[in-house]
């Protein structure tokens, strides 16, 4: 039944003028007449029921003028025979807190920002120091800013006395048990700044991820449309850091979003018309509408035409964390395919430091092995290796390429996670994808920056590739 027919039409339907008139016939019409309504009702209820509920409903362009910018920390002493320099991540963050005038939302892993932290005594955890301190200065109650944290719930040998000095301070901190949520961790690192500038990337909260560490990321300036979707995937980690809360079997309206892979936010970026979306892990977190990370990945290298770069600390198809031990091939499957499917080139610049795990280097190895002119096949491995002195040597786990990116000739994919399966089954990532592909602009676009970094490192004397006879030991 169409319920937008007038009421008055569905009784001329039904009765005629002299059965009204009639005595039997009044009868009917007021029986009819309380019997429509009843009707009408049963048939909503029966649409409220049956049809799936509707997301949250924006307009699918966005008007503001949001700038990206990628930004980057290059190790102490790491040089690069390059023009390709991007601003740091130290001074994207001192922006932003300097444009907060209401909010800033932290969503992070852990916080050791300070040489105490690490139990060193480094010079260059100066900036990590001096991070903290306007952080802290933010929170104060007379600076008018909301701070809000989300952190990882610490382990036992995990420094908190950053937190302590934030919540002391008039910061609102929640601490996120993932562990029993999920069995994974809170792996997030990004910022949300008056729902209209926001930082997403590889970097920790972590001196470290400052001064010693390689890390990429991106800011992005007034964009309330995109700030506000990620501020919903910021109040799925708030809402869980509440004492005794667990995941919802179905999140609620608010948390759903309309911007996805399928139906990509459009806006303009740096003057220049995009589509742009966030994914999340893992799926338990995901509300309505809203990407997995898992599988932003997997449509990302599915629609690349010419290459995919990936650029990631630890690359190991299994569930690094499980035991048993656990196969888990989906990335690996879909790189396999389309280099040989479409003959499409893929290149992978993995880590190679004290941590990486043995375990990691044979499925680099079997990976660069699919690689034959004469059939067209190529695929390459290369590790990227961030040298270090005596001095910077003692620093605990610091001298790595942390990146955490994917580039194709038609996507910039800039994410949290490393690439095993427990990042995207149970623990809690997000990341940024970006299509500037039919853009026409005279300026580089975002794709095309990151495929600068990329080249950069891969041509770079830190990176060796992988073949048969890589001695793994002597170069790690």
């Amino acid at each position: 039944m169409n319920s937008d027919v007038p009421y008055e039409k569905l009784v001329s339907l039904k009765m005629s003028e002299e059965e009204i008139q009639h005595p039997h016939g009044a009868q009917k019409y007021y029986k009819f007449v309380l019997l429509v309504p009843t009707l009408l009702l049963v048939v909503m209820l029966f649409q409220t029921l049956l049809l799936p509920p509707r997301l949250h409903t924006h307009n699918p362009v966005c008007s503001d003028s949001c700038r990206l910018v990628l930004v980057e920390s290059i190790p102490e002493g790491l040089d690069f025979n390059s023009s390709t320099i991007n601003p740091s991540i130290y001074q994207a963050w001192l922006n932003l807190i300097g444009e907060a005038q209401s909010s800033l939302d932290i969503s992070s892993f852990y916080w050791t920002l300070t040489n105490k932290d690490t139990h060193t005594h480094e010079p260059t955890a100066n900036q990590g120091e001096n991070i903290l301190a306007e952080l802290t200065r933010l929170s104060k109650k007379e600076s008018g800013v909301s701070v809000r944290i989300a952190v990882s719930t610490p382990g036992e040998s995990q420094p908190e006395e950053d937190i302590i000095i934030l919540k002391n301070a008039g910061a609102d901190v929640r601490k996120v048990n993932m562990r029993e949520l999920t069995t994974g961790v809170l792996h997030t690192k990004f910022w949300v700044v008056d729902k209209k500038h926001v930082y997403i990337g590889s970097a920790n909260m972590d001196w470290r991820s400052l001064t010693q560490v390689k890390e990429l990321g991106a800011v992005v300036y007034n964009c309330s449309c995109l700030a506000e979707d990620l501020e919903k995937i910021f109040e799925a980690y708030w809402y869980l850091g509440e004492a005794g809360k667990s995941i919802p079997s179905h999140w609620p309206a608010s948390f759903s979003t309309s911007y996805n892979k399928d139906t990509p936010m459009e806006l303009p970026l740096n003057g220049t018309s995009s589509r742009a979306y966030l994914s999340s892990s893992p799926p338990s977190l995901c509300a309505d509408g809203r990407t997995q990370d898992l599988q932003a990945i997997l449509s990302v290298i599915q629609d690349a035409h010419q290459f995919v770069y990936i650029a990631v600390m630890n690359y190991l198809p299994a569930m690094e964390f499980s035991y048993p031990k656990r196969y888990w091939s989906d990335i690996d499957t879909q790189l396999r395919r389309v280099a040989y499917e479409r003959r499409v080139r893929v290149r992978l610049l993995i880590s190679c430091w004290g941590s990486s795990q043995p375990a990691m280097f044979p499925f680099l190895r079997s990976l660069a092995s699919v690689h034959d002119p004469k059939s067209k096949l190529d695929i390459q491995v290369k590790l990227f290796i961030v040298p270090a002195n005596p001095r910077q040597k003692e620093i605990p786990y610091a001298r790595v390429n942390h990146n955490k990116y994917m580039v194709t000739d038609k996507v910039a994919y800039i994410g949290t996670s490393n690439w095993s399966g427990d990042y995207f089954v149970n623990t809690a990532g997000s990341a940024l994808v970006v299509n500037q592909t039919s853009a026409q602009s005279t300026e580089p676009t975002v794709q095309e920056q990151l495929q600068a970094v990329f080249e950069r490192d891969w041509d770079s004397s830190y990176s060796s590739p992988v073949n048969q006879h890589t001695d793994f030991k002597s170069l790690c």
